[in-house]
């Protein structure tokens, strides 16, 4: 006879600790209940990872998920409810014959829940009504924090099967907690009859972990009398562990409690021998199902333990007796020296981890199938020159610390460790979900493309600074103007010829006007606004973008704007490109929005709470960023074809920004002239983006030149233009965990605000006494071929005998350059091709001659971008600060200053507070900013 049927014959149940869809569709599922006896199914991570990610069964579904947009643990919900609904009705008919008492499927609330209490409760509560099935069982951990949620999902009439037993006292707490929920389900007239639970009980993990600690004691060298009590322990403390278990188990249903509850009809709570598979090759394959076979339990039994037991098993009635022997190993044990408890303990908190990690394991296997499918449709990413050992070390410490999952929940603690750190940083995190919180509420955009594309303005001028400028910027020269709409202007600097040079580029009896500052009180947006203001006097062609209660607002609506789009205050300025702030310019010029955020939102799920580090995209991108900046490549050379040149400058104050701080810091490089390798040093790192249409020779190059000297090179490849947003949200969640990496808060901007503060004490003078102030502390060097050079006093003194000529003081202030330190030109000029050509020219003969990073930043707009890495970050900086006069003052309505004065109260804020940290600093002042740049450019040899 089969001997899997004896064991029913004999009172236990057997389920098959297996699923997989194969299983069930094949019918091999329905033939084991007919053939073998076969009463319930267990599932846990390891099973759901080996069916889903090494069978091809998943795949059309897998498939079908991706294309609908579905997320990692959304693919893996769905494929398991089916698997376990699936298993749930082809187990229906012995649910039926049984009365309630066999015929389960056990589905597993995820492991990381094992010490939470309420979210355990509430995950059960979900897939219990998502699965939809009534013999369903959901796994709860018996962990102490699952032991209350365990008696709460009891009490409202759920199944449980109670999983992680080791201990015979922790099964005595489950079966009280088990009682303890009947008791409270009666109480408010529940049915108790309809109720089941298990409590899985753990074998043949007990005796690994013994055989273990004999090996060690016997290889110390023990004595002989001893190695043999010790030798004669193997292969017998699990089995005794679980019988003394099983007599607790009979105590308990001979209480009068239990038999309160019993005459209710309620069925006992049985105990569920797991892990039965032989996992010591010296023991019979069959041992822990052949020696804990009695009455009313259950055996969850492995497929090779299956096979084994039915080709060669003996069936006997074996759990009730031996009591005495039980009692008797355990008393061995105890004289050995070996502590029962320490044994259980251990392994349930080993037996957490391993569940948590082999669900991590799950949702690698997941992610990696979903990426395969999403193909080009996901930017790739390739990483060569860096040391892969470390970095899945790097990538594990992160798994084990649970970094994704408390990123997710915006876990400030994260950032730095300061209380006041973790408030800041969890407010200012709703950029994570920011395309489900856009894609909740499009109406607003889709309706102002709409307007755009009916009333046909000309122009649209996105007016703003830093994070509410750069995202539209991007979006302007990436896809330039579309058929239909009108052409956007991005006016991001107070450089009196650069406003002018707008406006004379449109026509302002058309054109449209975008006020855009997340405070409100922004200095620069709101001179813009005043000055078009002043000029157009229709509000109907204004629109703000603003944080909601903010200046901005107050003033658009007295003013009658067309529409004010708010801004969200959890979302800080330089992650919100994919908020209003990015996304009104992208609508205003007739971009899908709606597209790009479905292409957002690709990246954000393989970024997701459910995707660990090592698949993580973002993640494993940050952890890769903040490693090689604290080993000294801390300089990102950002190197692109064509047509994504514009993502460089949004990057730039993301990294600059948000990693520039505490003296530490990632310095982006944008826009720096290809070299040859022998000019970049052993602190870049190089980022290198790739349009699949784009061809460049002298990149690839020049890249694979990199490659062989062994520099770190960061491929990404775009198929499509409109996959930069991909990488905004890759880049993103990149900085946010190469901030934690290095130990510092992403999300505050702490030295900012020194220049403000010297740029409002400037202008408060000059609106006091009608003209600026001289700078405090600076000097003036040389005067020469108009250019004039200045120096704070420390810089002054130290190059005071240089100061013969423009080229000997330039030659002596560059000559403190170091290797691993950067040089950093800040121009108060108009931005234009001129102007980009010679400060481009410049740069690279400074990175030529000094073989250091170079970084061109025109003022005042970087102000708002690398400002912060200026004064915060290494101070490895080396500066050279133009200034120019100004042809004309253009004055700002409503203010006793002009663009002029508002740009050189910047530039001389900046430089008081460059100075005020001892920053390697020249100001360089140009009566005429053509010529002067001509003079710089050949005292520096430039050809």
């Amino acid at each position: 006879m089969n001997p899997l049927l004896q064991v029913a014959e004999l009172g236990q149940s057997l389920w098959y600790d297996y699923i997989q869809r194969g299983l069930i569709w094949s019918g091999d599922l329905h033939r084991m209940t007919l053939q073998d006896g076969l009463r319930g199914v267990t599932s846990n991570p390891a099973i759901f990872e080996k069916a889903i990610g090494h069978s091809k069964d998943y795949l059309p579904a897998v498939r079908a998920l991706v294309m609908n947009g579905k997320g990692t643990g959304e693919i893996f919900e769905e494929l398991a409810i089916q698997d376990i609904q699936l298993a749930s009705d082809v187990l229906l008919p012995v649910y039926e014959q049984t009365k309630r008492k066999d015929g389960y499927v056990s589905l597993e609330v995820s492991p990381h829940l094992a010490n939470h209490t309420d979210t355990t409760i509430s995950e059960a509560l979900r897939l219990w009504k998502r699965v939809g099935r009534e013999n369903l069982m959901i796994k709860v951990p018996a962990t102490p924090e699952g032991i209350p949620a365990i008696e709460r999902l009891i009490s409202e009439g759920i199944n449980v099967n109670v999983t992680l037993l080791f201990a015979v006292d922790a099964y005595e707490a489950v079966a009280e907690a088990h009682l303890r929920g009947l008791e409270a389900l009666a109480a408010k007239g529940g049915d108790v009859s309809k109720v089941a639970s298990v409590a899985s009980f753990f074998v043949s993990r007990i005796d690994t972990l013994i055989d273990q600690q004999i090996d060690e004691r016997v290889k110390k060298g023990v004595d002989p009398a001893l190695g043999a009590r010790l030798e004669a322990l193997r292969g017998k403390v699990a089995i005794a562990n679980a019988k003394l278990a099983y007599r607790s188990y009979q105590k308990l249903i001979a209480g009068e409690r239990w038999k309160k509850v019993a005459a209710k009809n309620a069925m006992p709570q049985r105990l569920l021998w797991a892990s039965t598979g032989t996992k010591n090759p010296r023991y019979k394959d069959t041992l822990y199902v052949e020696t804990l076979i009695g009455p009313d339990t259950v055996n969850t039994v492995p497929e090779a333990t299956w096979l084994a037991f039915k080709d060669h098993g003996i069936a006997a009635p074996t759990l009730a007796g031996g009591i005495d022997e039980a009692e008797a190993v355990m008393k061995r044990l105890a004289e050995a020296d070996i502590s029962m408890r320490s044994i259980t303990d251990s392994l349930l908190i080993d037996g957490v981890v391993k569940f948590a990690d082999a669900f991590d394991a799950l949702m690698s296997a997941v992610e990696r199938r979903r990426q395969e499918m999403l193909g080009a449709a996901l930017p790739s990413a390739s990483f060569t020159g860096v040391d892969e050992l470390a970095e899945t070390g790097r990538l594990e410490v992160l798994r084990k610390e649970g970094y994704v999952r408390r990123l997710w929940k915006k876990d400030g603690r994260l950032f730095g460790g300061d209380r006041a750190w973790d408030a800041a940083s969890s407010g200012y995190m709703a950029w994570m979900d920011v395309t489900d919180r856009m894609l909740a509420r499009p109406d607003a955009l889709l309706q102002l493309s709409e307007d755009v594309r009916r009333e046909k303005p000309p122009a649209v001028v996105l007016m703003g600074m830093g994070g509410s400028s750069l995202a539209p910027d991007v979006f302007r020269r990436t896809f330039g103007r579309q058929a239909g709409f009108p052409e956007l202007f991005v006016l991001d600097s107070t450089v009196p010829a650069q406003v002018q040079t707008l406006e004379k580029s449109i026509d302002l009896s058309k054109a449209w006007f975008v006020v855009s500052s997340k405070s409100g009180t922004t200095s620069e947006p709101l001179a813009f606004d005043q000055y078009f203001f002043d000029k157009v006097r229709d509000g109907r062609r204004f629109i703000a973008v603003t944080d909601p209660g903010s200046k901005l607002e107050g003033m658009a609506k007295d003013r009658g704007f067309r529409s004010i789009f708010p801004g969200d205050p959890e979302i800080g300025g330089r992650y919100s490109a994919l908020s209003n702030f990015g996304l009104v310019a992208a609508a205003a010029m007739g971009l899908d929005v709606l597209d790009l955020l479905h292409r957002a939102d690709r990246m954000r799920q393989s970024c997701s709470v459910d995707v660990p580090p090592r698949e993580n995209p973002g993640v494993r991108l940050g952890a890769l960023l903040g490693d090689l900046a604290k080993n000294g490549r801390d300089k990102l050379t950002l190197l692109t074809t064509p047509s994504l040149s514009a993502l460089g400058a949004w990057l730039e104050q993301l990294i600059a920004e948000s990693t520039g701080k505490q003296g530490k810091g990632i310095i982006p490089v944008d826009l720096e002239p290809l070299g040859q390798t022998s000019v970049y040093g052993a602190d870049r790192v190089f980022a290198v983006f790739r349009l699949a249409k784009d061809s460049s020779v002298e990149l690839d190059g020049r890249v694979l030149e990199l490659q062989k000297a062994g520099h770190p090179v960061l491929s990404f490849k775009l198929e499509q233009p409109a996959d930069l947003v991909q990488e905004m949200i890759r880049w993103e969640i990149a900085t946010a965990t190469a901030g934690h990496v290095l130990g510092i808060n992403p999300f505050d901007q702490p030295n900012v605000q020194e220049s403000k503060d010297f740029t409002k004490t400037f202008l408060d003078a000059f609106v006091k006494s009608g003209k600026l102030p001289d700078v405090e502390g600076e000097r003036k060097l040389v005067s020469e071929r108009g250019v004039t050079v200045y120096a704070p006093t420390k810089t002054a003194d130290r190059l005071a005998s240089h100061a013969g000529s423009l080229a000997s003081i330039l030659k002596a202030h560059l000559a403190t350059v170091t290797p691993g330190d950067y040089v950093a030109i800040n121009a108060y000029v108009e931005m234009n091709a001129a102007m980009e050509d010679i400060l481009g020219r410049i740069r690279k003969q400074v990175r030529d001659q000094q073989k250091v990073a170079t970084t061109l930043g025109f003022g005042p707009r970087f102000l708002h971008s690398t400002g912060q890495i200026h004064k915060g970050g290494p101070g490895s900086g080396v500066f050279l600060q133009i200034t120019t006069d100004d042809a004309i003052a253009l004055p700002i309505p409503g203010t006793p200053y002009g663009f002029s004065e508002l740009k050189t109260a910047q530039a001389n804020g900046d430089f008081m507070a460059l100075a005020r940290r001892d920053r390697r600093l020249l100001r360089l002042h140009l009566s005429d900013p053509t010529a002067g740049l001509a003079a710089i450019a050949e005292a520096l040899g430039v050809k």
